[in-house]
């Protein structure tokens, strides 16, 4: 893809966010296992006559099935320019974004990011700090062979995908 550019466009959902904070979080990636568990704990306790702490137990596992999903949806429809159409142009060198509005403007060098890996719904390119995650998702490429040269590009330049 050496000087040459892709032109990237998606509208950003809560699921690109969940995706990408399932994919580099620990208590996003565990919380539904640890919620099935607790759920069957909660089960075997209510059949063996104990409905209280089966009861409890089921509760338990209910929010912590929920509450990281309720976390991102909340996140997403507070942040102003979270839901707005997102352009990009790629190349060699970084990927620039924008929001269609104008409202957000984001210059992504290669050179910054500290890893990448690609999800069943898209790339998730991290920056290093925690909190600083850029998921492209895959509705964001007009085709296959754009969303391999992409991948491709971030083999080349990133280096490797890792969580």
């Amino acid at each position: 893809m050496a000087d040459e550019q892709l032109e990237l466009r998606w509208d950003p959902r809560p699921g690109d966010w969940g995706d990408a904070l399932r994919a580099v979080t620990p208590m996003y990636r565990w919380s539904p296992w640890f919620a099935a568990a607790l759920a069957v704990f909660g089960a075997v306790l209510v059949a063996l006559g104990e409905p209280l702490p089966g009861v409890f137990g089921l509760g338990c596992a209910a929010v912590i099935a929920v509450l990281p999903m309720l976390a991102v949806n909340s996140s997403f429809r507070r942040n102003p320019v979270a839901a707005a159409t997102v352009t990009a142009t790629v190349d060699d060198s970084s990927m620039r974004m924008m929001t269609v509005d104008g409202t957000a403007y984001s210059d992504l060098r290669w050179s910054t990011l500290s890893g990448w890996l690609e999800t069943n719904r898209g790339f998730v390119l991290r920056t290093g700090e925690a909190t600083a995650l850029f998921p492209v998702p895959n509705r964001a490429f007009g085709a296959q062979e754009e969303r391999r040269r992409f991948r491709e590009l971030l083999e080349r330049t990133v280096g490797p995908a890792k969580p």
